[in-house]
């Protein structure tokens, strides 16, 4: 691989990565999810989604389930264009077929196509331990492993900041994270550990390390004091056009009583389901909601990442 590497980037965490470690310049094509820095919305665009990003949680929901149903990818690649863009490395993920373009659709893809010279490096993470692993295993793949002792080194600092900011405050508020509505979803994994860095206890049904799959009278029983509304890949303007739906209304009611109101909707696009060094600003916004009598700084900080749901 040259000094100065071409990169291709199917994720939009990856993306994010690759622009932390210095490597802006180095990029030279990304996916449709891809909207961070701002600047890489220009960049040509290699995959694309096989169903209507714009449908209800509902009807999203169902078609993803016919699709994995089948055996069949969630995404497209163009194989034109990643064949003349010929990169040094394509950063993909083996995580999730549902949330991103995936290594088994970048080979499937490709398998007609000689890019002899091009490296691929997945991403697999489940945790923030392996978010840290991930940034170090884009930094090697693209000759800059210094920079990646260094990002991963700034991520882990404000996440030990913010842990010592929370760690004497009591008690621990329960927070539900929810990760999609229809049919709702808890988050764990690394979301979870973000609600316990910001000073909460977070409610997971079992030990599955993505969600967990549960009805809204589950939600209900788990009595939370703090409900966090993040579905993935939705910014904050999707998911209040979802709950215009009426039986999503009158479920997020029942909770009102379980959590005296306490319901935000956050960005779960930009941030929480973004495993990139956002996720330590992910932490801070879950600080700033689920103790709302401090950290003012940082609820101003980050005032577009969320809003009340009334």
């Amino acid at each position: 691989m040259s000094d100065s590497p071409t990169i291709v980037s199917l994720i939009a965490s990856a993306t994010e990565i690759v622009c932390a470690l210095g490597l802006r310049r180095n990029l030279i094509g990304v996916s449709h999810e891809c909207d961070y820095p701002e600047d890489v919305k220009g960049l040509p665009t290699l995959s694309r989604p096989k169903l209507d990003p714009k449908q209800s949680g509902h009807e999203i929901d169902r078609r993803v389930r016919e699709l994995v149903r089948d055996g069949l990818s969630v995404y497209a690649v163009d194989v034109e264009t990643l064949q003349r863009l010929a990169p040094d490395l394509i950063v993909t993920q083996d995580h999730c077929e549902v949330c991103a373009v995936s290594l088994r659709d970048l080979e499937a893809a490709t398998c007609s196509v000689t890019l002899r010279d091009t490296a691929i490096c997945s991403l697999h993470p489940n945790s923030l331990e392996q978010v840290c692993l991930d940034f170090q295993r884009v930094a090697d793949a693209a000759g800059v492993s210094t920079r990646g002792d260094e990002l991963v080194r700034a991520f882990r600092r404000r996440l030990d900041a913010l842990r010592q900011q929370t760690g004497a405050i009591g008690p621990k508020p329960r927070v539900a994270c929810l990760e999609w509505l229809q049919p709702p979803m808890l988050a764990a994994g690394w979301v979870a550990e973000l609600v316990e860095i910001a000073g909460g206890q977070p409610i997971v049904v079992d030990d599955q390390r993505s969600f967990s799959t549960v009805t809204w009278e589950q939600v209900v029983e788990l009595d939370p004091d703090v409900v966090v509304v993040m579905p993935c890949g939705y910014p904050i303007e999707h998911s209040l056009v979802d709950l215009r739906d009426s039986t999503l209304q009158t479920n997020l009611r029942r909770l009102c009583g379980t959590s005296n109101g306490r319901i935000y909707i956050v960005d779960g696009n930009a941030y929480f389901n973004r495993p990139g060094p956002r996720l330590a600003d992910s932490a801070e916004i879950l600080a700033a909601l689920i103790h709302q009598d401090r950290f003012s700084e940082l609820r101003s900080h980050h005032a577009q990442a969320f809003t009340a749901w009334a």
